[in-house]
């Protein structure tokens, strides 16, 4: 999830947000990964006529975003068209200013993809010496206090009534301690970069939850995204059940464990509009990750990870690097940047760019890790990205 040489990065996570109504937009919207974290929530505002920024709210889930925007507010790809010609008009004639501007925006935009992919790497990197637990634990804490921090003040409400906090509370444990958990512990046994793939096939089960429970649907684009999916995971994951002897456990392998996760983040993305209705989103995001890793913490102490049981000392500075990274630029950083290109309109865009998670860890396992993927394997991960860009392809085409 190298801290904070990001104080550049750290601007772009301290904007100003103001509180919001939720709405019940469709949760195909607009969806986005890693620290934990962050989900979206809808928007209503009082101002006349309202602005993109005051027309999307967010929300951290598992490892990534979710984003909605006010029915009622002017269309973000149209905000991000006229922005995109008010700058083009007021652009300096240097072709080199030009160039390093669009060099700046698709940095902004990639950004938060690589940093949640590469977060998985460190976080594979720096588990041995650690125990899994703590590292989960250290992912949500910091950057959940962080970010209430940041929203307090902002002038952001705290949750109040028992509503409230039984759902923040019921948020925490599904999409906070069990994704944070069944991640690090299926990271000790499968690659980061596979085990990013198998995460981020976790829209194929909103997608059914969502026209379960609400009546979306997905066209039948969606649907054949849906069964593509299915066989990529299977590719992705019968062949790597661990065999032990004439023993074959389902949890002795990792991406059984990266699979729970991806479907406690399904669920956690589910709860948003039930979340949403009692608290502010920003606070909610924040108050979830810190009640999400308490317990995580408590079951380091009680697994004896090497960090809580006298082996802290022994971290190298490299590892609390690593570690800092996960929690700050994993989680807080990645959520801050995300948002701030929700808000300029690039929603879209953003919804396209899923892949470049797996893609990010997949690379940098290899460079620093020396993983990589079976032949079986690359081509599950290939189905299963192309499956997971199908079942968007309806919101997609939408925001278009």
């Amino acid at each position: 999830m190298s801290a904070v040489a990001c104080l550049a990065s750290a601007r772009l996570f301290l904007l100003p947000l103001l509180p919001s109504t939720p709405r019940r937009p469709p949760l195909a919207a607009a969806r986005r990964r890693r620290g934990s974290s962050v989900r979206l929530a809808a928007a209503r505002r009082e101002a006349s006529p309202p602005s993109p920024a005051d027309a999307v709210d967010c929300v951290g889930t598992g490892s990534e975003v979710e984003c909605f925007a006010d029915a009622g507010a002017e269309p973000l790809a149209i905000a991000e068209e006229q922005r995109g010609k008010g700058e083009e008009a007021d652009a300096s004639p240097a072709a080199f200013e030009v160039a390093g501007g669009q060099l700046w925006e698709w940095a902004s935009l990639i950004s938060p993809f690589f940093f949640w992919g590469t977060a998985m790497v460190a976080m594979k990197g720096v588990i041995p010496r650690t125990g899994p637990f703590f590292v989960a634990a250290l992912r949500l804490i910091p950057a959940g206090a962080l970010l209430i921090a940041f929203a307090a003040a902002r002038g952001r409400k705290q949750p109040s009534g028992w509503d409230a906090w039984l759902a923040i509370a019921a948020f925490g444990l599904v999409d906070a301690a069990c994704f944070q958990g069944f991640l690090a512990e299926g990271l000790q046994k499968t690659s980061a970069g596979l085990g990013s793939v198998i995460i981020d096939s976790q829209p194929l089960t909103v997608a059914v939850l969502a026209s379960l429970l609400f009546g979306e649907s997905i066209g039948a684009i969606g649907v054949g995204g849906l069964v593509l999916g299915v066989f990529g995971l299977l590719l992705l994951e019968v062949p790597a059940l661990s065999v032990d002897g004439n023993d074959t456990t389902i949890w002795g392998s990792g991406e059984w464990w990266m699979f729970l996760s991806a479907q406690s983040m399904a669920v956690g993305t589910i709860m948003v509009r039930w979340v949403s209705k009692y608290s502010d989103p920003i606070m909610a995001t924040g108050w979830h990750m810190i009640i999400g890793g308490l317990p995580l913490l408590a079951i380091s102490a009680l697994n004896h990870d090497p960090a809580l049981n006298g082996h802290l000392q022994d971290l190298t500075w490299s590892d609390v690097l690593a570690l800092g990274y996960t929690s700050i630029f994993g989680s807080a950083v990645s959520y801050g940047v995300y948002f701030y290109n929700a808000t300029r309109g690039s929603l879209t865009t953003l919804s396209s760019l899923t892949f470049l998670t797996p893609m990010f860890a997949s690379i940098f396992g290899y460079l620093y890790l020396g993983e990589s993927f079976s032949p079986v394997q690359i081509g599950g991960a290939l189905l299963t990205l192309v499956a997971i860009y199908m079942v968007n392809y309806k919101s997609i085409v939408g925001e278009k």
